[in-house]
């Protein structure tokens, strides 16, 4: 058995920080979107 897998540094499960990483990224993207689409109209 490999040594690092006896004493991780991290005990969270992967599952729950793959869920964080993608809504931020997701809000992050729609932030972006809307911050786009409000100048859209703001100048339409």
């Amino acid at each position: 058995m490999n040594e690092f897998e006896k004493d991780p540094q991290s005990k969270n499960l992967d599952v729950a920080d793959s869920i964080k990483g993608f809504t931020f990224s997701f809000l992050y993207f729609l932030l972006i979107f809307a911050i786009g689409v409000f100048i859209s109209v703001l100048y339409s």
